[in-house]
């Protein structure tokens, strides 16, 4: 996918974790307005398909040779009455189902392998694997299971390590993909109230407001934030399209120029080029 597809204002909320891991801030090189944002999946009204449904219909879908292998895993994670045991039947299963693409089963057998060895390292790996499928998922029921896999998940990973606001974020977007986009905001203000200067809740809040077509107060937010925090890239940029989605042309491309220049990535720097050119 090319950088230019991928924004950080508009696109679905949960795209904006991957994106902070990397240091990015991308914006896309069109004239759309970026507070139009892809459609959520599944959502409170959706029922979640059961994994025994789920893994009948994959079961339906491979070799004779490979259902058979499965069916022997599966005996040995029922027999293994040792937790390593389980734990080892349980990735064997992981590995097994994503070689044959079968991803939202192969998540399952990999959170099951974490919950029981319950690391935070664990746990964080199999909820992003969920929240990483669900924003692809076509099926809402899938996309429902999924959200609510990822959502455990984070539970448990969030009860060893409390103090992980990245953990609270990434659980706030697997809402706001599902449907349920408020419990996500208010996972988000959790995060801000306890630490004003977490960047990337502020921003996402703020994307939120731009999305809802609250322009004022996606200013008012990173305006404050910028109090502190005056050549962030990421603020920079969401604040420029603050005033863009407002109408104040002018001043959105002062704020794009000055969040190129704090952009270290060339590549990136010619993205906001274009987008700048598409602007005036």
């Amino acid at each position: 996918m090319r950088k230019s597809q991928v924004l950080l204002v508009g696109a679905a909320v949960a795209l904006l974790v991957v994106l902070y891991a990397f240091g990015r801030t991308i914006p896309r090189s069109d004239k759309q307005a970026m507070s139009t944002a892809a459609p959520m999946q599944g959502g409170q009204g959706v029922e979640p398909i059961a994994f025994s449904e789920l893994l009948e219909t994959a079961k339906g879908k491979i070799p004779a040779e490979k259902l058979l292998q499965i069916n022997t895993i599966e005996t040995n994670v029922i027999r293994g009455d040792v937790n390593a045991q389980q734990i080892a039947a349980y990735k064997q299963l992981y590995n097994t189902w994503d070689s044959l693409n079968q991803l939202p089963v192969a998540a399952y057998y990999l959170g099951q392998a974490a919950k029981l060895e319950n690391s935070e390292k664990s746990l964080t790996f199999a909820a992003n694997l969920f929240l990483a499928h669900l924003q692809h998922a076509q099926d809402p029921r899938i996309a429902k299971w999924e959200a609510d896999q990822a959502t455990a998940l984070f539970d448990q990973a969030i009860l060893l390590n409390p103090a992980n606001d990245t953990l609270k974020m990434s659980q706030a977007m697997v809402y706001m993909n599902t449907g349920e986009p408020m419990k996500g905001v208010a996972k988000m203000k959790e995060v801000v109230a306890k630490n004003p200067d977490n960047i990337d809740a502020q921003v996402t809040l703020a994307n939120l407001a731009i999305r809802s077509g609250q322009f004022d107060k996606a200013i008012e937010r990173l305006e404050g934030v910028m109090q502190k925090h005056p050549d962030d890239a990421k603020v920079l940029f969401v604040l420029a399209e603050s005033y863009r989605s407002k109408g104040n042309t002018k001043k959105a491309l002062e704020l794009f120029e000055k969040s190129k220049q704090a952009m270290k990535d060339p590549e990136l720097k010619k993205e906001v080029d274009n987008y700048i050119k598409d602007i005036r």
